[in-house]
């Protein structure tokens, strides 16, 4: 059996549990791919009320819910805890990545599943894991790398990685989605076909082959690697005949990109309204609107 039949088939099962035995069913995290794979299924689980959710509205890695509060009567908020991590000396501790926290993570033998998004600031990282695991993660997760760490359960979800949906524009040939992808993306149109065929774009949680599809005011448009983008329409034409795209974007109000090329961080800096604040051989510190520094490391 295949990996996306068997995940269909656990999906329909654990909505089946909630609909025979009137409880709330959840999956574990499922990433695009499997949500892609959801969504396609969506119109047969109906009859169990499914909805989605990731611990914030920017996360990507997300969690099904099976069950109604019109139909039990109750609500059942969904199991996950946000976990931050510390190094315990900051000043000697290395930087480190989103693969050394996940790594030093399933080394403890926790299923991927288990954990859903990672959110590096500075030092630190805020992980969304499953109720039921957090408290194993913080009694034996000691060490992350070289770095000797601590690990400790929020009792909400810090200001520092809550996401902030933020408007910018692009210009771009059209509303055709891989015009759009080009604009963000800052590539030829040529090049962000490469995107499509790589299935990394998703539209309305769906994945997407077809780069002649026309966006339409709130679609959500998901580029692996660049974010979340909300389409609100197309403004005024340039002289040339491109269109003005408005857009938004969740982004948290601080975060670290590990940017490897000079042009890359560039091009952040473009579509978003940033404000450029430093800018060194190693670094570029720069800020949306009011939020805290962002900071973008080559």
């Amino acid at each position: 059996m295949d990996e996306e039949t068997l995940l269909r088939r656990k999906i329909l099962d654990t909505a089946n549990k909630s609909y025979n035995q009137n409880i709330y069913t959840y999956t574990g995290f499922l990433g695009l791919s499997e949500l892609a794979i959801y969504n396609s299924m969506k119109k047969e689980l109906q009859f169990a009320y499914p909805s989605t959710f990731g611990g914030s509205e920017s996360s990507e890695r997300q969690i099904i819910r099976f069950g109604s509060p019109e139909i039990f009567g109750y609500d059942d908020s969904f199991p996950i805890s946000i976990l931050k991590i510390a190094p315990l000396t900051p000043k000697f501790a290395q930087e480190l990545e989103h693969r050394d926290y996940l790594g030093a993570i399933m080394n403890l033998g926790i299923e991927r599943s288990l954990i859903g998004d990672i959110l590096i600031k500075e030092k630190d990282a805020y992980v969304y894991c499953m109720n039921h695991i957090a408290e194993f993660i913080t009694d034996n997760l000691t060490t992350v790398k070289h770095n000797h760490v601590r690990a400790s359960v929020c009792d909400e979800i810090p200001d520092i990685i809550r996401p902030v949906l933020t408007e910018f524009e692009v210009i771009a040939a059209s509303a055709r989605i891989d015009a759009v992808v080009a604009s963000i993306t800052k590539l030829s149109r040529s090049s962000a076909l490469e995107f499509f065929s790589a299935k990394k774009v998703f539209l309305n949680g769906m994945n997407i082959e077809n780069n002649s599809a026309q966006l339409k005011p709130g679609d959500i448009l998901v580029i692996r690697g660049f974010g979340k983008f909300i389409f609100d329409g197309c403004g005024n034409e340039t002289r040339k005949g491109r269109v003005y795209v408005h857009m938004r974007c969740y982004w948290n109000a601080t975060k670290t990109l590990h940017l490897h090329k000079r042009q890359d961080i560039m091009s952040c800096l473009n579509f978003m309204n940033i404000k450029l604040i430093n800018y060194s051989a190693s670094s570029v510190e720069y800020s949306v609107g009011s939020s805290s520094a962002w900071r973008a490391f080559m």
